[in-house]
Order: structure tokens, then sequence, then C-alpha cells
């Protein structure tokens, strides 16, 4: 082949340079029609912003589609206003006192477990909230025990949860009922924890976030309340009750002041209101007494206020966190650490010669958690 045929084909074979404005109106396909409107998506421009950072804007868009679970149970004996305070922090009416209305109601004769399931959307975010009410505890003499069905509950929650997660076809997103946040309601006229505060706090805070608050806040002078909460923080760290928020070793500054912030004001003295009071022409949520109005949103009444946002503002998301990589890996972890003792047991059983009759059985599925006798 001569020189100028080689060039020739050579030439043929170079394709033609295409500018970026060009190669953009080439991958953008024309305008697709779904039902009769736009399609909805189309080839981004070149020019467009690309970067790992809009991760972000991914899980946002799954996160508003799925939404997500938050379950709360209110701990306390009964006419400590629980239902009222929730009603108050999600600002609307969620759940029903369960307490005695008149004196012929029979009095419960154990602590009973009451679930009440609400879905709420605000901007496009959908919530399933789940608040677990416990109407019977502590409301007897001898309170013994009371706190047992409580325990019983958040576990069965979890093993609920980890049989779920062991199945052999597990659903691609598991229904979350675990607990995430403990409200525990302290009696304003007990100026301090009792014998069965400090049981219940060390039992509740081995398996869910406890976040302990002072009941009818009203009921107490601003000197009582400085007194109380002293106490309070005395006596748990005197028993070694950690509640809610913990220390985390990849908190930064502002986590670690945000949390300090917090504790100062555990435990929280609040009240609750349903009722709107008009106080100088404006609508208020609060209490009216024969010496004025409690403004349940006024930082120097209660702290409402600060309880409010602390829940759904700054720290809903580690709750559910919280949950699920300390609580829930706790009980995991001693879960699956028994079966498998116990099927080693089986094997040395079986190895020895003396059968698996023998031995204990290998569990196929989780083992349940402890009998509640031993809670």
């Amino acid at each position: 082949m001569t020189a100028p045929a080689a060039c020739e084909l050579a030439v043929a074979r170079e394709p033609a340079v295409a500018t970026v404005h060009e190669l953009a109106v080439a991958r953008e396909p024309a305008v697709a029609t779904v039902h009769g409107g736009p399609a909805a998506y189309r080839w981004l421009e070149v020019q467009d912003y690309v970067g790992f950072d809009t991760i972000t804007q991914q899980m946002e868009r799954k996160f508003l589609k799925r939404g997500f679970n938050l379950n709360v149970i209110l701990v306390g004996e009964s006419g400590m206003g629980k239902s009222t305070l929730v009603n108050s922090i999600f600002s609307t009416h969620l759940v029903d006192s369960q307490g005695r209305r008149t004196a012929q109601e029979v009095i419960r004769k154990t602590t009973e477990i009451s679930p009440v399931t609400q879905t709420l959307e605000e901007n496009g975010v959908r919530v399933r909230l789940t608040i677990i009410d416990t109407p019977g505890f502590g409301d007897h003499c001898n309170n013994e025990g009371c706190w047992i069905q409580v325990i019983k509950y958040i576990k069965d929650q979890h093993a609920a949860y980890l049989e779920s997660e062991l199945k052999p076809q597990r659903a691609r997103i598991i229904e979350d009922s675990r607990v995430h946040a403990c409200l525990y309601f302290l009696n304003p006229g007990s100026r301090g924890l009792r014998p069965l505060d400090v049981e219940v706090l060390r039992r509740l805070t081995e398996v869910t976030n406890v976040i302990p608050v002072i009941a009818k806040a009203d009921s107490m002078t601003t000197e009582e309340r400085t007194l109380f909460k002293r106490r309070v923080k005395e006596e748990m760290s005197f028993h070694r009750i950690s509640v809610y928020p913990y220390a985390c070793e990849f908190d930064d500054d502002e986590d670690r002041m945000l949390n300090a912030s917090i504790r100062d004001l555990v435990p929280f003295a609040v009240v609750g209101s349903e009722e709107t009071i008009d106080v100088d022409g404006k609508p208020v949520r609060g209490r009216r007494h024969g010496w004025g109005v409690i403004n349940i949103y006024d930082e120097t009444h209660c702290d409402f206020v600060h309880l409010r946002n602390f829940m759904l503002r700054t720290h809903l998301s580690d709750l559910i966190e919280v949950t699920a990589q300390r609580h829930y890996e706790q009980f995991r972890t001693s879960q699956l650490r028994q079966i498998k003792e116990m099927r080693a047991q089986a094997a040395a059983a079986a190895a020895s010669g003396s059968g698996m009759a023998a031995g204990p059985q290998p569990p196929s599925a989780p083992l349940p958690h402890q009998p509640m006798t031993q809670v």
C-alpha cells in the first residue's frame, strides 16, 4: 500500500472530535413520556457536580421513603402525668391515661404492658411511633417484682429482632420493635431516690436508654427542685447508675459539650399539659394554679423544652443507634454465647459416647432470654 493510501485510511478510521457540549447533548435522550408525563429520570449534564459527598442526599431520599420506628416506654406510678407528658412532647393526643378514674375501678394487681402505635408525618418524614405505658407499676404497698414485666417486654423485643435476623430467609427490612428510650418518672414527693427507684433504674439501664424525669415539677418550689436534682445525682453516682446520654470515645468537642449540658439538667423537671391557656393575649400550653399559670414552654418554669429538644432535635438518631449498637448487641452476644456453649456440651457428650439424649440438644433458634423469675 502506498503512503498516500495509508494516510487516507488512517484519516477515515479516526473519529471526529466532539466538544463537551456536543457529548452532553448526544448523551441526553429525548424526553420520554410515562403515562402522559415527563420521565422521572434524565441523563445528568457532564458539567454537573460529581462527588462522593452526595451520598448524604441519596441516603436522605431512601430514608424519607422508608421512614423510621421510634419506641418509647413510660415507667412510673399512676397519676404522675406520663400520658400527658408524651402527648405534650409530640404536640398531639397519642395515648389516653391508663390510671384509675373512679374509686370503683379495680386496682391492678400486677404491672401491665399497654403499647399504642401511631404513624406521624412531618415535612415528608414519616415515623412509626410506639408508646408503651406500664399501668400498675409501683402502685402497691409491696412493689417487689413490679419491674419484671417491664424488663421482660424490653428483652422480648430484642429476642424477636434477633430471631428475625437469624432466619435463613429474612426480610429485607426487619421491623424494629426494640425500645429506644425509657422515660422514668420520679415522684416529686419522695425528695430523692427510693429503694424501688434504685432497684428499677439499675435493671433498666442494663437493657435500654433511661431518661429520668421529675414528674409534676410545678408541685415543688425552685429551691426544692434544685435540692431534689442534686440529691438524685448524688444517689445515682453512689449506686453507679449510668443514664443516657453515655460518654463515647468517638464524640467530638461539640458532642461532649452538648452532653455535658444535658447531664447538668438530668433529671429533667417537667410539666406536661394539653390545655391551652390565654396569657397576655397569647395562647400557651400550661397549667392554671391559684397563684398563676405554669407555661410549659417557659424555660424558667420547667425543663420541658429542654427534654423535648433533647429527645427530638439533638439525640433522636443517637437513641436509635445506641439501642442497636449497645443494648441490643449485649443481648445478642449473650444469646449467641449460650447457643455456642450448649452446642459444645452436646458435641462433648456425643464424643464421649453418652449420646445426644444425655446432653442438652443444640437449639435451632435463638435461646429465649433468662426466665423472668431471675431478672
